[in-house]
């Protein structure tokens, strides 16, 4: 029986439970300033990541590690200044949850009051079970992220799909099934074979979103630099680029520079 989708005037974690339930996806974007995440929330988007991937394409550090929290807030305020619709949902970043629960709820509250976020995403399963404990005892909601965990990146030496074997992928279930009894709203599947994610996303009550995690999950997340195709030289097999804005955005660069060399620019109707 098809349900009717609702027209949801703010998103929240109950809406994308109640998403889920009803069979329709979600759609989930990153963003990590004013601008781009105006432009995002007015075309629709369910959930704004503020991605601690920031630190790759806003400051072009090779992985994600380098972030501090105060940028992460830095850029999680920009953006909530900018959302009427949208779900915004904030990474803690590298070394802000992983060695201590109390660390992990101070971190946690900075970004609720200082950026104004709707929620948390830590990264990892029973490892950091006391952190999201803690958090959500303080009433934060929480999105999980299992499969490949870019903040673990030296600890797997590689960012080829996770999982694939028959131990790794009992534990990414196990992680799953945790990280709802445990009270987390939605999780993030990242690089892991199709059929393992659309298992976990039947296994669970919880929206299972995916990032190269195939189409049998609940949602999507891409990133917003790599899907509008302003990075040309990422180029996994999961992502599809909806514009080519590098090629874009340098044609009109290029013009702008030549135009102002040959004093075409400004023009007589384009000056006081």
């Amino acid at each position: 029986m098809s349900v009717a989708k609702k027209d949801y005037k703010r998103i929240t974690t109950k809406s994308l439970i109640e998403m889920k339930a009803n069979g329709e996806k979600i759609s989930m974007l990153t963003a990590y300033d004013y601008t781009m995440a105006k432009i995002v929330d007015t075309a629709g988007i369910d959930v704004i990541l503020v991605g601690d991937s920031a630190s790759n394409v806003m400051a072009g550090h090779e992985t994600t590690l380098p972030i501090t929290l105060d940028q992460m807030i830095y850029h999680a305020s920009s953006v909530v200044r900018a959302i009427e619709r949208a779900l915004v949902v904030v990474d803690l970043p590298f070394g802000s949850y992983q060695s201590d629960p109390k660390e992990a709820l101070r971190s946690a509250i900075r970004i609720m009051k200082e950026s104004g976020g709707h929620a948390v995403k830590l990264e990892g399963g029973k490892e950091i079970k006391d952190s999201i404990k803690k958090i959500l005892n303080a009433g934060i909601p929480v999105m999980g992220h299992l499969g490949l965990t870019p903040q673990s990146i030296y600890k797997f030496g590689t960012y080829t799909v996770r999982a694939k074997e028959e131990e790794e992928a009992h534990k990414l279930i196990e992680d799953a099934k945790l990280l709802e009894r445990l009270g987390c709203f939605a999780l993030v599947l990242e690089k892991i074979p199709a059929h393992l994610a659309e298992k976990v996303a039947q296994s669970i009550s919880i929206p299972v979103i995916g990032i190269g995690a195939g189409g049998g999950v609940d949602g999507q997340v891409l990133v917003i630099h790599d899907m509008l195709g302003m990075n040309n030289e990422f180029s996994p097999r999961f992502l599809r680029r909806y514009m080519n804005l590098y090629e874009g955005m340098t044609t009109a660069i290029g013009q702008y520079v030549a135009d102002v060399k040959s004093s075409d620019f400004p023009n007589f109707s384009e000056q006081y």
